[in-house]
């Protein structure tokens, strides 16, 4: 098949240029907050809108964005939706058996005040999920928890997002830092590193906005001394080991010391006032239940984070790379008609690259087969009858329905936006500013998580097109590579992506635009906050 090559100019104005790649985005997000559609029917409605700036503008083959469009709904379905579904299945299997209220009252016994449980839940825990797992489970798992503990569904699912942050440059293992690093070939050490100057920082922010959203100043009056507690622990340990050992482990050890400093803390000390969200589903302070069905309750979650753990090993992930010994049981299946067909061009990439669009089918070493195993494992130790498998099987089913429809859709828009050139014109937009760049670097990495639901994409998006933009101007290439990851962390909660898992988590489906309005004003104020610091720092 011929090949297309990408254009990444079309008006011959770069600016103008860009403006015309953003009619997509600008699109969705109308659609989204202003009209109040649908996830799904605003990502169906972006697909075309997406698709029509590609051929008329772009002059990309019809075919090529068909075919770019279903390699987004793939990727959609496999790992996102799948990692979705089946951390759904395991929160409800714990509901069903019961489980979950020992779950409960194992959290309240560290502390009733609600606040503080989301510290706990949304901020440490999640984090810890995020450097294990990432991709989606972080959010799904947490939004499900707090709600459980009788947070409504969109305070829930928008804390647990804007909890995020938090973990977000770090997850799966480092891989948002060590990816980029690699595409650039520069020292991943070195840009984890530029990113402890700021994001430790940040973190513990995360930890004081959290409460100052649930009860305001009052909030965090009240609290001061434990949410000190929480959030410098975590950001001087995410520091010091992104500073020393790297990226890999920074969300994973920043988690387990900020969880137990917190624990610990709240054992010898109490807030003068207990808050709660409401009284519904309190916990029955009399209950007490011994350490070990606390422990049994909370095994599949234990179990999981061991999973997770183990699968996002080098040793582990080396068996199935190309030429490792179980590399034949990982698919990767060609997009026909797409796989090498689209040419990138510099200074998106040093020299002509053909663009793979492989999709990859991990079916025994991805994160949703260590849920699928953590599933089995609880169906066992919990006594799953067939029928209540069934009957949660059947439930999940429904409720995902407009969910996966939406985070298929989404991937769709995106992936034309990527393959069509579009992304690297808004790129090219902001490198091309010269002095100022370091100011609006932190933009590119947030419009590629905005585009793609990932920070590690949004690197392999820009990375390059950071590294070399930066020597052009005389700074530190690790510098502006960093600030990608740091800008694009700032996006993952007003991601459709991760709006969608999060909205499908907490039963918000449909509603997808109320929960994007909650996030999108922290999102932005953040991303101001790390390009002035870009600004002034690089």
């Amino acid at each position: 098949m011929n090949v297309w090559e990408q254009v990444y100019n079309p008006v011959s104005n770069i600016w103008f240029s860009a403006i015309i790649a953003a009619i997509p985005i600008i699109f969705f997000i109308v659609m989204l907050t202003v009209f109040k559609l649908k996830g799904y029917i605003a990502g169906l409605s972006s697909i075309i809108v997406a698709g029509v700036v590609a051929v008329l503008i772009y002059k990309m083959p019809a075919l090529l964005v068909l075919m770019s469009a279903i390699f987004g709904v793939l990727s959609g379905i496999w790992p996102v939706a799948s990692i979705v579904f089946a951390a759904i299945f395991l929160y409800k299997i714990t509901v069903k058996t019961g489980k979950f209220a020992i779950i409960e009252n194992s959290i309240s016994f560290i502390t009733a005040d609600q606040r503080l449980q989301v510290l706990i839940v949304a901020f440490s825990f999640g984090a810890f999920l995020e450097g294990a797992a990432g991709f989606g489970a972080p959010v799904a798992i947490t939004a499900a928890i707090l709600v459980g503990l009788g947070f409504s569904p969109i305070y829930a699912a928008s804390l647990c997002l804007i909890a995020n942050i938090a973990g977000g440059a770090y997850g799966a293992m480092g891989i948002p830092v060590t990816v980029p690093a690699l595409l650039t070939g520069l020292d991943s050490l070195a840009v984890g590193r530029y990113t402890a100057f700021v994001l430790p920082i940040v973190s513990v922010l995360v930890a004081f906005l959290l409460i100052f959203i649930i009860d305001g100043m009052k909030g965090i009056r009240q609290t001061f001394p434990a949410v000190l507690v929480s959030g410098v622990s975590f950001g001087l340990t995410q520091a010091i080991v992104l500073y020393f050992l790297g990226a890999e482990l920074a969300d994973i050890f920043a988690a387990i010391v900020s969880l137990v400093a917190l624990s610990v803390f709240l054992q010898i000390w109490k807030p003068k006032e207990i808050f709660r969200i409401s009284n519904e589903n309190q916990v029955d302070k009399q209950v007490k239940y011994s350490l070990g069905k606390i422990a049994y309750a909370w095994l599949p979650f234990v179990f999981l984070t061991i999973c997770v753990t183990l699968f996002n090993l080098s040793f582990f992930k080396n068996l199935f790379i190309p030429g490792g010994p179980l590399e034949k049981l990982v698919l990767l299946l060609p997009i026909p008609g797409l796989n090498n067909v689209v040419i990138k061009h510099a200074p998106i990439v040093p020299q002509d690259t053909p663009y793979a669009a492989v999709f990859k089918l991990d079916l025994f070493s991805s994160t949703t087969t260590a849920i699928v195993l953590t599933i089995i494992v609880a169906s066992i130790l919990f006594r799953c009858s067939s029928k209540q498998l069934w009957d949660i099987t059947k439930e999940t089913a429904k409720e995902l329905l407009s969910p996966v429809l939406t985070i298929c859709s989404v991937l769709a828009f995106a992936y034309i936006c990527t393959y069509s050139g579009m992304s690297s014109t808004l790129g090219l937009a902001f490198a091309s500013t010269g002095a100022v760049f370091p100011l609006f670097s932190p933009v590119l990495g947030w419009l590629g998580v905005f585009l793609t639901g990932s920070v590690v994409n949004s690197g392999s998006l820009f990375a390059p097109l950071q590294s070399v933009t930066a020597s052009q101007i005389g700074i530190a290439p690790e510098s502006m590579v960093a600030v990608n990851v740091m800008g694009g962390t700032m996006a993952k909660m007003i991601s459709p992506q991760s709006i969608a898992v999060a909205a499908a988590a907490v039963g918000l489906a449909g509603k997808e635009s109320d929960l994007f309005k909650v996030t999108i004003k922290y999102s932005l104020c953040l991303l101001v906050v790390i390009g002035i610091i870009s600004w002034l720092l690089f």
